[in-house]
């Protein structure tokens, strides 16, 4: 990767945060940092501490010589599908850095531009770029998700952050799904359908 990017001075790491989730929007990030070859301490969102993240977040948004965010809602992930939705976003953020990138690399993410592209898997373990990206796509959609549980404390946001866990499954057979629920994945779909099994009491 170090190789590929020779001779291209702006290159814009992407990546996102919720792709898999039931609830809440997709968050994309694009960051551009300095092609300076210093070591950082950025890496995979995952592999981090929640206080860890926002620790990053605080330097990559301080350090990157351009960055931005950008939502895919709810129901715009029922409108194109997550994967469509995800890629809208991550456009959106693109399109929205100043300066513009020369080049690209996202975390198996295809996005058709009309620019030089690397989207490898596993890209935000070998690019400082994509890794910042995932910090500040995944610390933006908890915090998102944290103030959605203030509003619907019943459904256990702050724990989930809107994941399939047993307790959120257990709170949409309960209470039903709320506007930020993906209607389009079968979890919520079933519960909106009348169609959700009795589980478990957890």
């Amino acid at each position: 990767m170090t190789h590929w990017v020779a001779g291209l001075s702006l290159v814009a790491g992407v990546d996102e945060a919720g792709h898999g989730a039931l609830a809440g929007p997709v968050s994309v990030s694009a960051v551009i940092l300095s092609p300076d070859g210093r070591s950082r301490a950025y890496r995979d969102s995952k592999t981090l501490s929640a206080k860890q993240r926002q620790k990053l977040a605080l330097e990559i948004q301080t350090e990157a010589l351009a960055w931005s965010l950008e939502f895919a809602s709810a129901s715009e992930v029922d409108q194109f599908g997550v994967l469509a939705a995800t890629k809208r976003a991550a456009i959106r953020a693109i399109a929205r850095l100043e300066p513009q990138p020369d080049a690209l690399v996202t975390d198996y993410l295809k996005l058709g531009l009309d620019i030089p592209t690397l989207a490898p898997a596993k890209a935000d373990n070998n690019s400082y770029n994509v890794a910042a990206a995932s910090i500040l796509a995944k610390t933006a959609r908890d915090e998102f998700m944290i103030r959605l549980a203030l509003e619907h404390p019943e459904y256990g946001f702050e724990r989930h952050k809107g994941y399939g866990a047993p307790i959120h499954l257990r709170a949409l057979q309960d209470h039903g799904a709320i506007l930020e629920h993906r209607r389009s994945f079968a979890p919520v779909a079933m519960v909106v359908e009348g169609l959700f099994k009795d589980l478990p009491k957890v």
